[in-house]
């Protein structure tokens, strides 16, 4: 049975996390298309064309010893040869070594991402992500401090 085109954008989001995880930079690299790529990583200025977000890839994967995307709420949209997903990126990350040796402390952080990706011959290659910090508490959260 063939995957449908939702199935095949689903995996090519979830391979980006997990080459970012397993610190592939030559994977990653080959998951971007070649020209007209944008990448914005939280709190960090638009970044354009593939020398420029492929040397912020680098750069984060240098200083990052451990890393792990938790995905939660993917919602995949399809325009022809282009694919939108949104997601909730659930981020446990650990900085550099400690003197001692051992990894750094474990930090967590929420993301939520829209990942852009357009279909080529080879599949479908990503075209930009912006990832944005959640800053905000829920709205849960709010309605219990709602005074009465």
């Amino acid at each position: 049975m063939s995957r449908t085109e939702v199935e095949l954008v689903e995996a090519a989001n979830t391979t980006f996390y997990e080459t970012m995880e397993r610190g592939d930079f030559d994977e990653l690299s080959s998951l971007w298309l070649d020209e007209g790529i944008s990448c914005i990583h939280p709190g960090w200025p638009v970044l354009s064309g593939r020398g420029e977000v492929l040397r912020s890839y680098a750069l984060i994967m240098a200083n990052t010893e451990y890393i792990q995307f938790f995905l939660t709420d993917v919602k995949v949209s399809l325009a022809g040869d282009t694919a939108l997903v949104t997601c909730t990126e659930n981020i446990l990350s650990g900085g550099p070594a400690e003197e001692s040796g051992e990894l750094g402390p474990l930090v967590g952080q929420l993301v939520v991402a829209t990942n852009v990706f357009r279909r080529t011959s080879d599949g479908w290659k990503m075209w930009s992500h912006h990832g944005s910090p959640v800053l905000a508490e829920s709205d849960e959260e709010e309605d219990d401090e709602t005074p009465s």
